[in-house]
């Protein structure tokens, strides 16, 4: 295995087709695509070793089909839209070739996050003996992983996970988001959820916060969302009994996230404008700042990881696992900001995990399942090192007091 196709050349498929073209020992063929030629053309000028590029329309899987069969990829990774993410797949399918994304399908009329529209496809990629590897991003991706890791090497059981994503820097704009701003706000405005004893339990929006103590950044508000790693790694790791989400927002962003819901601009739902229907959560993507624009001008870091709960030997453990990110950093070696180098940099470690035999398969696979270490080694080498420290119940006070 030796050639990858990437469709999507956005922020965080930016990062993915840099690094990739960065470490060509692994990546002797690299292409790109998506549905803007331009975006692709600005990508391959800035790549330190040369790409090819296509223009395609991922929604169509017999043009995505003919790609595959021109290009011959090994492994398609997926950086498009998560609307787009069935259609890839089927196309892989029928180019037999194998398949990796960084987030899960979604449906464009309904915000929710499942793997129920993937994991279905577990036996049709075991019938053509490919591999799908899913949400091999930062979260979901390498938090899933650092849960992986926990559980492989510092518990006998976990009984709680706590996933906390801190996004400390400033892009100075009065409001944009970091990733692309349909899916960013789809994910915010819609009912938070945390799993617990069994089952899952709902919440209104941006119910439940508390203060958590970053690494790097230390105490910062933050917000009890649902998210998609939730779903498998309460498949996937033994022994747990509650899991939550928790996500910063500034004071900022929650008042204008706060106008737009008031005004009706975060629908999603066709509105009728002079006889047009048009959505307005795409037309407010279309005035937004481009997340890929940010980076110049970012300062601060991004703090995220898994706070654990769990016994080993019959004694109780609390662990933190972390990454912390600079954006000025990841902006000087890629010219992104870190919420997009955050996304791209492990999809290309997983990428170099499958393409050297390390993770293989067939079927579909979330990452837990495959794994941790080499993975986690690889991650570090391509830029993002990770620690794990034993804390105390005193370390993050607040949040262990958070009854949910």
């Amino acid at each position: 295995m030796d050639n990858v196709l990437i469709i999507g050349a956005g922020a965080a498929g930016s990062v993915v087709a840099k690094k990739c073209a960065m470490n060509r020992d692994v990546f002797k063929k690299i292409h790109l695509a998506s549905r803007r030629i331009e975006s692709c053309k600005k990508v391959q000028a800035e790549c330190k070793t040369p790409i090819e590029i296509s223009q395609l329309d991922a929604d169509n899987v017999a043009d995505t089909v003919a790609l595959l069969n021109k290009v011959k990829p090994d492994l398609v990774i997926n950086m498009a839209l998560p609307y787009q993410d069935l259609a890839i797949m089927d196309a892989c399918l029928e180019a037999g070739v194998n398949y990796m994304d960084t987030a899960n399908y979604e449906p464009r009329d309904e915000a929710k996050f499942t793997y129920k529209y993937q994991w279905p496809y577990n036996d049709k990629f075991k019938a053509k003996g490919l591999m799908a590897v899913l949400g091999c991003g930062f979260d979901p991706g390498v938090t899933n992983i650092f849960c992986a890791y926990a559980q492989e090497n510092l518990y006998d059981e976990i009984h709680t996970i706590d996933i906390i994503d801190c996004n400390a820097g400033s892009h100075g704009k009065a409001f944009a988001t970091n990733f692309n701003p349909e899916i960013n706000l789809r994910e915010v405005t819609q009912r938070g959820k945390y799993w617990k004893n069994g089952e899952w339990i709902e919440i209104d929006p941006l119910s439940i916060s508390t203060m958590i103590d970053y690494p790097e950044v230390g105490p910062v508000k933050s917000y009890l969302i649902y998210h998609e790693e939730e779903e498998s790694l309460v498949e996937n790791i033994k022994g747990l009994k509650e899991i939550r989400f928790w996500m910063t927002f500034s004071d900022n962003y929650i008042k204008h996230l706060e106008v737009l819901q008031n005004v009706g601009m975060t629908r999603i739902d066709p509105v009728m404008h002079k006889g047009t229907p048009i959505i307005p959560m795409e037309f407010l993507k279309s005035v937004l700042p481009e997340p890929s624009s940010l980076a110049e001008n970012y300062t601060g870091k991004t703090s995220i990881g898994v706070v654990l709960k769990g016994e080993k030997k019959g004694k109780k453990k609390r662990y933190m696992i972390w990454n912390v990110c600079d954006h000025a950093e990841t902006n000087k070696e890629v010219g992104a900001q870190a919420v997009s180098y955050t996304t791209g940099v492990p999809a290309v470690t997983g990428a170099i995990m499958m393409f050297k035999g390390i993770w293989k398969g067939k079927g579909v696979f979330n990452v837990e399942q495959l794994p941790p270490e080499p993975f986690l080694e690889e991650l570090a080498e391509q830029g993002l090192p990770w620690q794990v420290k034993e804390i105390e119940k005193a370390d993050q006070k607040k949040l262990f007091a958070v009854e949910t």
